[in-house]
């Protein structure tokens, strides 16, 4: 019975979840696709007009070549602008920032192992690195959510006779989601916008969001441009940003899970069905033993029985006591 509630639930958020798939897709192709269209327009006048000019040059067969090389290089990191004299993507500073991305599961995709050894190496690490990743900030979530208990004990205390707990609850979540949003959101997002000279605040707001949801499209990476002064010295300290937010990520998520009523998702498991079922039996036997039955339903005949001396034993000594005190 448990399972077959469960597995209804399940049917029902599948449902639900390819629903919100198609509404998502449906939104990102009517929004982004006028502007994909756009740039292809562009790109083609632009390699229309260098053919044109130098068409004794070079043929359109050498230009595409040409082009797929770039390309690929760009794709695996490496990037031909500037005569190609950026900075190399694998110093101490850029390897720190790549072995953090792939620790934490962002994974940006700019930059990519270049040589089969460094394949190789990358999955023997990745598999040792990212367990050991979630074990420290599972450490750390814990620690954190004994630090903030005092906050709500403090809540508890001043405001426990003019609230439910409850209420008290989402008002310390309150607390943690500002924290979580201004220290790092509003204030990482307006100093990238300082550092990097190409983007404005809302592409910094959105560098931060999808950084620390693991999302990592790649598209906005700090310190990728070649003119960026101490580069290195930016990619390490990106990472410390990207370590501890990936932290109060968790820290958040587990202050909204310790609040039975918002913990949507236990609704889907099994054990949550099974839990009900145990109550409700445990209600129905309450109920039973009030009533005189026993687990097979039947009347508990010695128990009604006993109910029964019970009750007259009760009135004899209530006339005792009676002719008792009459008599005196």
């Amino acid at each position: 019975m448990a399972s077959k509630k469960a597995s209804l639930r399940v049917i029902i958020l599948c449902a639900f979840y390819i629903l919100y798939l198609v509404i998502g897709a449906s939104i990102f192709s009517s929004i982004e696709g006028p502007a994909e269209k756009k740039l292809l327009n562009h790109l083609k006048k632009i390699r229309d007009d260098f053919l044109k000019d130098n068409n004794e040059c070079i043929s359109d067969t050498e230009l595409e070549a040409f082009l797929e090389e770039v390309i690929t290089a760009n794709d695996r990191g490496v990037s031909a602008t500037r005569n190609v004299s950026s900075e190399p993507n694998w110093s101490f500073g850029q390897s720190l920032f790549f072995a953090g991305t792939i620790l934490t599961t962002i994974g940006y995709g700019r930059v990519t192992p270049l040589s089969e050894g460094g394949k190789v190496f990358c999955i023997v690490y990745a598999i040792v690195g990212i367990p050991l990743t979630l074990i420290l900030f599972t450490a750390l979530v814990e620690r954190l959510m004994l630090v903030t208990s005092v906050l709500l004990d403090a809540l508890h205390r001043r405001l426990g006779h003019l609230y439910k707990t409850f209420h008290i609850r989402l008002i310390h979540l309150g607390f943690v989601f500002l924290f979580l949003i201004v220290f790092l959101f509003l204030i990482p997002a307006a100093i990238f916008t300082l550092l990097e000279n190409e983007w404005n605040y809302l592409d910094s707001f959105y560098y931060c969001f999808i950084s620390l949801t693991t999302i990592g499209l790649g598209d906005y990476i700090p310190g990728d441009d070649s003119n960026q002064s101490h580069r290195p010295i930016y990619k390490i300290c990106t990472t410390f940003y990207l370590f501890i937010g990936l932290t109060c990520m968790m820290f958040t998520l587990a202050n909204i899970y310790d609040i039975p009523e918002l913990n949507i998702g236990y609704h889907f498991y099994l054990k949550s069905d099974e839990e009900e079922d145990a109550t409700a039996n445990s209600a129905a036997e309450r109920s039973r033993l009030q009533s005189g039955e026993n687990s097979t339903g039947e009347k508990n005949t010695t128990y009604g029985a006993e109910r029964v001396n019970d009750a007259y034993q009760g009135d004899a000594d209530r006339k005792v006591l009676t002719s008792s005190i009459n008599e005196g």
